[in-house]
């Protein structure tokens, strides 16, 4: 009983500890130092704060197995040394039924946990709408990326086609001329996402979230973007010389200024199809064989 006791009164001053530090978090100490949060403003879409759950429980969870099997450890190498004197084995035990069931049924429930959550979590990320607000096309190429604006004007397709980052002597990238895709705030998002030429990976840092794209494939992701400003991407799947300088920007703006970008593009003539017939992969299966060109004919 006094042990019980004593053990009651040491929880109280670690209990207010914890409480005292949590409530002193930031949103990104919170949140596991990951992008994406500001204090008092909302996460960057509606699918970073789910990610970010994932995530910093797994880590939480993760650190305490750490914790116990780095203090089983140290605890077994202090209690079970070999002290002065001693010679030969000590006692070897060859079977502990509770041990062995212990550690075969704790993890294969950490194993099944993990992936009931993240199961739940992919399937409700990767649900796309149906009828979105906006339908955007990436085309990734070495090494920049096209963005085009379906149906954004009159009904017609609006599209920019971007350069890699350009540096400077000194490194520093240029951020004016690096490709930039425009979505509007609060609206239902759908991008396709399509490669013209070999694998890439797009990826919005601040979103938590990136996608491969695969040559002569559409993968797709559907998000809202929720809080205004501009986020850095680029790709993030190893794809020749410049990958490195495969940098794109979000900005993420009001729907009058979404609505002015696309007027503007459709104003500098850049309108109409710019999809699969300007990508270099011109042999894939399924793809028509180019026409022949007769002699002469040049």
């Amino acid at each position: 009983m006094r042990s019980n006791r004593r053990l009651r009164w040491a929880a109280i001053p670690v209990a207010i500890t914890l409480v005292v530090v949590l409530a002193g978090c930031t949103q990104a100490e919170l949140h596991g130092y990951l992008p994406g949060f500001l204090e008092g403003e909302p996460p960057v879409t509606n699918h970073t704060e789910r990610v970010a759950g994932l995530w910093v429980t797994s880590w939480i969870v993760l650190l305490c197995v750490g914790l116990l099997t780095w203090g089983l450890t140290l605890w077994a190498i202090v209690v079970y040394r070999r002290r002065k004197g001693q010679t030969g084995l000590p006692a070897q035990m060859r079977y502990n039924m509770p041990i062995e069931i212990f550690y075969t049924i704790v993890p294969l429930i950490l194993v099944l946990g993990f992936f009931a959550f993240t199961a739940r979590d992919q399937a409700i990320i990767e649900t796309q709408f149906d009828e979105p607000d906006v339908e955007i096309e990436v085309f990734a190429k070495q090494w920049a990326w096209d963005f085009i604006y379906a149906d954004a004007v009159d009904g017609e397709d609006v599209w920019t086609s971007g350069i890699q980052a350009q540096r400077s002597e000194g490194g520093s990238v240029d951020q004016d001329q690096l490709p930039t895709l425009y979505l509007p705030v609060g609206a239902d998002v759908r991008i396709a996402l399509q490669s013209r030429d070999v694998i890439h990976s797009f990826w919005v840092i601040d979103f938590l979230y990136k996608k491969d794209m695969f040559p002569g494939k559409t993968n797709y992701m559907s998000i809202v973007p929720e809080r205004e400003g501009t986020y850095a991407g680029k790709c993030a799947e190893l794809c020749g010389e410049y990958h490195a300088d495969m940098l794109f920007n979000v900005k993420v703006v009001s729907q009058d200024e979404y609505d002015n970008y696309v007027q503007s593009l459709s104003d500098q003539g850049n309108v109409g199809d710019y999809g699969d017939e300007f990508s270099r992969n011109a042999t894939l299966p399924g793809t028509d064989a180019p026409e022949r060109v007769e002699e002469g004919a040049y």
